[in-house]
C-alpha cells in the first residue's frame, strides 16, 4: 500500500486510508457521511495548527485545558479555489495571568507559522502534479486535467 491511497467505493464515494489504518470517507457537497476534498484541505491547516501548538497549550494550562480548532473560508461565489482560510485557535488559558496568557498567544503564532507543515505548504503554493495510469502500471499522461474533465467537488 502506498502511504495514503483513496479507492472508489461508490456512486461519488470515495475511501482514503493510510499506511497505519485510519479511513476517512470523501465525497461531493452533501454527501452523507463524508467530507469534501476541499473540507478536508481546511480541515488539514486547522488540525495542523492544533497538533503543532497542543504540547505548548497543554504544558501551560494543564492536561485537561479546553482547546478547538476551527477554519473557515473566502470564496467568490462560482470560483474554484479559496481566496483565504481562517484558522481559529479557542485555547483555555483562563488560569494564567494576562501578561501570560499574551506570552502564550505569542508562542502559539509563532509555533504555527514555523512548524506547521500544511499552512506553509499553502502559502508557499506548491506545485501539485498529476500523473494518470490506465493500464496497471504504466503512466500515461502527467499534467493537468482537460478544463472541465471534473464537477464541482466541494
Amino acid at each position: 500500500m502506498a502511504e495514503l491511497e483513496i479507492e472508489r467505493t461508490g456512486s461519488h464515494e470515495f475511501t482514503a486510508r493510510n499506511a497505519r489504518g485510519a479511513v476517512v470517507t470523501i465525497g461531493r457537497v452533501g454527501g452523507e457521511g463524508s467530507f469534501t476534498p476541499g473540507e478536508l484541505l481546511q480541515l488539514a491547516a486547522a488540525g495542523c495548527a492544533a497538533v503543532t501548538v497542543e504540547e505548548l497549550v497543554v504544558r501551560r494550562s494543564g492536561e485537561d485545558a479546553r482547546f478547538l480548532a476551527s477554519v473557515s473560508n473566502d470564496r467568490r461565489p462560482g470560483s474554484h479555489e479559496y481566496d483565504a482560510l481562517h484558522v481559529g485557535l479557542d485555547v483555555d488559558l483562563s488560569a494564567l495571568d494576562e501578561a501570560a496568557r499574551e506570552r502564550v498567544a505569542a508562542a502559539i503564532r509563532t509555533a504555527v507559522e514555523r512548524e506547521c507543515t500544511v499552512s506553509r505548504t499553502i502559502e508557499k503554493g506548491t506545485p501539485v502534479t498529476l500523473d494518470i495510469v490506465t493500464d496497471g502500471g504504466a503512466s500515461a499522461a502527467s499534467g493537468a486535467a482537460p478544463a472541465g474533465a471534473a464537477a464541482t467537488t466541494d
